[in-house]
């Protein structure tokens, strides 16, 4: 289309468009499509039948739009809209008439009046509406279609909501039709500003050749997706409308509302469109249509089972009323959001707008007029019905309540087969909302961009991460870009208290990549925390092995064995004896020991017999341990060993007399060393205890430790003997190995007992 506006110009047109459609909002609370409308044919006497007919002539003309479309987008759909739009609006001034027909001419005459009035403000808002769908979906970008469709409910939420209120007070001031006057009358003055508003939005420029254009319409109804999301829209129109239609003469007859608590009903599902407007037109920008309009399409079905169960002439009608209609505004506007940006983004192709809104406008119209029609002839037919089953009562409603529940739930599978603009499905955006918090999540993200410094958002950062919500992936993502470095270290580690999720990990994995070790580093170890599953992160782990920086290769060795990755081991093996870097060659052996790497038991004894650092040394150790043991009973030793040395070896050699062989007991001299040992550790003597101990398992031949435990035994041994406790890994160690061949519980405490060694005897217990 020639003269097509820019971004920007869209941008500042939407403004207009939300003037538009809020002053717009009420005209329709106030005539045609409020409950104030059927409250009005109700008081002139009409059956359920006629208004029923009446309701549907205003969608029934869309039937037109097909064959009107090329004229409207050669007169060009902006002028289109705004000269038919005005005309609409002059058309609802003979509504004014109404009292002065029914006094001359008679009840009659009245039905043919007003249908005729209704009859040709349809038609000219039809002509209208054609020409205002493709131009909306020209003139909205689609990078901020949920968002201006969340906005746009939002402003005209709460114009319609204060309208809803001004119209039930006015109804229950007044008496016969003066009060409906007075709502024509204005709504029709706020209907000639929204055609006013409406000037100032860009676009809908005139097509000259769109006239002799090829029509598109055989090729729109060839493709299987559009087919499916019209006959889904066609059950759920079925389903949905002649309740909504009736809903208030069944509050008024049923329940037992007066007619201003009927209209004031209204206010509960506009305040459920405002609340949840932003909500639902947020999270379809960013998680996609279909997830959004599959999920509100399901709160559809629920809601009629809620109207239909709710007390009927009590004090508590109302109230709960009212929660049900914020319900119903919210499950509406998540369908409309979800359904509609799905049509504009995904369905219609942009070239072919023309014929495929028209076939969806006039597709919408009929099954809308053909809903209306059907609903108010099903409920004449069925004024006999009364009764109850199980907990439902049955009454002329019960065949409305029925489809309202029936026809969506069948659209859901339909629907559910259409190709979809997101990776996300309708399981997983549920799923987002039950996984951490989100209402603390959701608050998160509106701190987060408005952060007014580096601190609070490192502190905001830090927030989502504790929250482990899936609702803060993309602003953890958005941290991990940011220029300032304390806010991408932040991230990094939030995310790796997130629960797993490609993006983050494909996040991660750039960071690893990137020239920047300090931060590579960090990102290693987090991918090492994600989950055991990440094939993508054991790949990227295993390739910065290659890395030009030591600390990114140790860091990744030591995700690698968090992963489990044992095919790493025969790389670990060769850098274990071939690496220079001891810090590097100490991550290899922490590994190896992780994955249970008995072949790296000889190398890892000569690392710790050359290794100069203590911590190094404890955690070589650990490796051995993990080998052949348990490590939570060696981290239960280090911490014993730490705190009180001489007690916790003592108490060790109490347990290890239990495991010792028989005939080793039975000489005299042997049990006597082990008396002295105990006795030594006990007195605080670490190093000639431990220099005993050394002696006492000279004395065991080597096969009774075992093949992987020997050893590490015979390393420990000689150690003992030569130094003592002066290498106090290798006492641990040795302690660790024994003691875990001991049978019963393995927490150690102290108790008194008549024969003492120095006063304590060493015993085991819980």
């Amino acid at each position: 289309m020639a003269n097509e506006p820019t971004t920007v110009e869209k941008l500042r047109g939407l403004r207009w468009s939300f003037a538009t459609n809020a002053s717009n909002t009420v005209f329709s609370q106030f005539i045609y499509f409020g409950s104030a409308f059927v409250l009005f044919l109700n008081e002139l006497g009409l059956s359920k039948t006629e208004i029923g007919l009446i309701l549907s002539l205003i969608p029934l003309t869309a039937c037109m739009a097909p064959f009107i479309a090329p004229l409207t987008a050669r007169v060009g759909y902006k002028r289109t809209f705004v000269i038919f739009y005005l005309a609409r609006k002059l058309i609802t001034f003979l509504l004014l008439l109404t009292p002065w027909v029914l006094t001359e001419f008679g009840d009659q005459v009245i039905f043919f009046y007003v249908t005729g009035v209704v009859a040709l403000f349809s038609t000219i808002r039809s002509i209208e509406e054609t020409a205002y769908y493709p131009w909306v979906q020209e003139f909205v970008p689609n990078t901020v279609r949920g968002k201006y469709s969340a906005t746009s409910n939002i402003l005209s939420g709460i114009t319609g909501f204060v309208a809803v209120g001004i119209a039930g007070l006015v109804l229950d001031r007044t008496v016969g039709l003066d009060g409906f006057m007075l709502l024509f009358a204005v709504g029709t003055l706020f209907g000639l500003f929204s055609v006013w508003a409406s000037t100032f939005i860009p676009g809908g420029a005139p097509d000259p050749q769109a006239a002799a254009g090829r029509r598109d319409l055989w090729a729109a109804l060839g493709d299987a997706d559009f087919r499916r999301y019209l006959i889904g829209l066609a059950l759920i129109t079925l389903g949905t409308v002649p309740l909504a239609s009736f809903l208030p003469l069944f509050m008024q007859e049923q329940v037992g509302l007066s007619a201003g608590s009927v209209v004031l009903l209204q206010m509960g599902t506009l305040l459920g469109t405002l609340v949840s407007g932003y909500l639902w037109g947020w999270a379809a920008d960013r998680y996609g249509s279909k997830p959004i309009m599959l999920t509100g399409l399901i709160m559809l079905v629920l809601i009629p089972l809620l109207w239909w169960t709710i007390p009927k002439g009590v004090a508590l009608s109302l109230p709960l009323a009212l929660i049900i209609a914020f319900l119903q505004g919210t499950a509406n506007l998540g369908w409309g959001i979800g359904a509609g940006r799905l049509l504009f983004v995904s369905i219609v192709p942009t070239a072919k707008k023309r014929d495929y809104m028209a076939l969806y406008f006039a597709w919408a119209g009929i099954t809308a007029a053909f809903s209306q029609f059907v609903g108010g002839r099903a409920l004449d037919f069925s004024q006999g019905i009364s009764g109850s089953f199980l907990f439902l009562e049955l009454d002329p409603y019960t065949p409305l309540f029925l489809a309202a529940v029936l026809l969506p739930l069948v659209s859901v599978g339909l629907l559910h087969a259409i190709r979809g603009d997101s990776p996300f499905s309708t399981a997983q955006f549920a799923g987002f909302f039950l996984r951490g918090n989100p209402v603390l999540a959701l608050g998160s993200l509106i701190r987060f961009y408005r952060a007014r410094n580096e601190h609070d958002t490192v502190l905001i950062t830090e927030r989502m991460g504790e929250i482990r919500s899936p609702l803060a992936v993309d602003e953890l993502l958005d941290a991990l870009t940011d220029p300032r470095f304390n806010v991408r270290y932040e991230a990094i580690l939030s995310i790796a208290r997130m629960p797993a999720d490609p993006r983050l990990t494909r996040a991660l994995i750039k960071v690893l990549q990137e020239d920047l070790p300090a931060m590579s580093v960090v990102a290693a170890w987090a991918l090492g925390k994600i989950g055991e599953d990440q094939h993508e992160a054991r790949e990227a782990l295993q390739t910065a092995l290659s890395s030009k920086y030591r600390s990114v290769q140790a860091h990744s060795v030591r995700a690698l064995g968090s992963l489990g990755d044992s095919s790493i081991v025969p790389t670990l093996l060769a850098r274990l004896t071939a690496e220079r870097d001891e810090g590097l060659r100490v991550a290899c052996a922490s590994t190896l020991g992780k994955l249970g790497a008995r072949e790296a038991i000889h190398p890892m004894l000569s690392l710790l017999r050359a290794s100069q650092d203590e911590t190094m040394r404890m955690e070589l150790a650990l490796a051995l341990a993990r080998i052949v043991g348990e490590e939570r009973a060696f981290i239960r030793l280090h911490r014993h060993m730490r705190s009180q040395p001489s007690i916790a070896a003592a108490q060790a050699i109490g347990q290890i007399r239990r495991i010792l062989p028989v005939h080793l007991l039975e000489d005299n001299a042997l049990h006597q060393d082990l008396h002295d040992c105990a006795d030594s550790f006990a007195s605080d003597n670490m190093d000639e205890g431990a220099m005993i101990l050394g002696k006492v398992l000279q004395a065991i031949p080597t096969h009774w430790f075992g093949e992987a435990t020997a050893p590490i035994i015979i390393e420990c041994i000689e150690q003992l003997v030569c130094c003592g406790a002066a290498r106090l890994e290798y006492l641990l160690l040795t302690l660790h190995l024994l003691t875990l061949r001991v049978p019963g519980p393995p927490m150690l405490t102290f108790g008194l007992d008549a024969n003492p060694v120095r006063g304590i005897q060493l015993q085991s217990s819980d």
